[in-house]
């Protein structure tokens, strides 16, 4: 899977989560998977791995660097 894929999964359900603030962030994780164009290519379980890290605070954050990447500080260069 390309690097670039993985990153605009990730952020886009950590955007996804942050909008819909749900009860059950990982019932509503995968049904956010389930629906989109990244659950045939992006696991599911790797998705979360990274939520998992992500850090806490209001400061925006985004993931780069593909399943190897990490959290870094600022906006995601795509949305």
């Amino acid at each position: 899977m390309p690097p670039a894929l993985f990153d605009l999964a990730v952020n886009r359900a950590a955007a996804a989560l942050r909008g819909l603030q749900p009860t059950d962030p990982a019932q509503a994780l995968a049904t956010w998977h389930a629906r989109t164009r990244f659950a045939r290519r992006v696991p599911l379980a790797a998705v979360a791995a990274a939520l998992a890290v992500q850090p806490p605070g209001p400061a925006p954050w985004h993931w780069a660097g593909g399943p190897e990447g990490s959290w870094q500080p600022g906006k995601a260069p795509f949305p």
